[in-house]
């Protein structure tokens, strides 16, 4: 009779760093869930900012190509509507512009201003400086290790749920 296992009892190694690794990542989604890093941010830095004006300032970062209202909402995975009102609210407090496409002059596109450049500089400092703080005695060949696993990791839950407005389970390797 074979034995059943549970969660507390992984059937190999490989499914019990699984399991940890599950874990953890529950344990940091709470974190994340809470916005620890970008609260701290904004009550440092930009207390007239909210996280969501964080995150627009983000997602244009990873757009390829012009950046549009839509281009954010898209990145984003918000309705447009959302978006263009981010977007307004960004450009009220002079974080950001519209211009005028220059492939299409049709087009509006969003740019940040310079004020918008010095506030995403001083974000992201402040960022690496509290992740430096948390790692500080992290050995060098871990701290390498961990970067470089941990881009592959987000890079491939990145690829399996791409274009998803709801995540879908990705296929499983060898499904019967």
């Amino acid at each position: 009779m074979m034995k059943q296992t549970t969660l507390t009892e992984p059937a190999s190694s490989a499914a019990a760093d699984i399991a940890h690794i599950s874990d953890v990542m529950g344990r940091m989604r709470m974190m994340i869930g809470r916005r620890v890093i970008s609260r701290t941010v904004i009550d440092k830095i930009a207390p007239s900012l909210e996280i969501s004006h964080l995150d627009a300032l983000d997602a244009m970062r990873r757009i390829d190509g012009e950046v549009t209202v839509g281009a954010i909402a898209d990145a984003m995975r918000l309705d447009p509507s959302r978006g263009s009102r981010l977007v307004a609210e960004l450009v009220a407090q002079g974080i950001l512009r519209r211009d005028a496409s220059q492939i299409d002059g049709r087009r509006s596109i969003v740019v940040r201003t310079e004020l918008g450049d010095k506030l995403l500089a001083e974000i992201h400092a402040t960022k690496r400086r509290l992740l430096a703080s948390l790692l500080e005695d992290w050995p060098e060949d871990e701290l390498r290790a961990f970067s470089v696993l941990f881009e592959k990791f987000v890079g491939r839950f990145e690829s399996a749920y791409a274009n998803e407005k709801t995540p879908q389970q990705p296929a499983l390797a060898n499904a019967s």
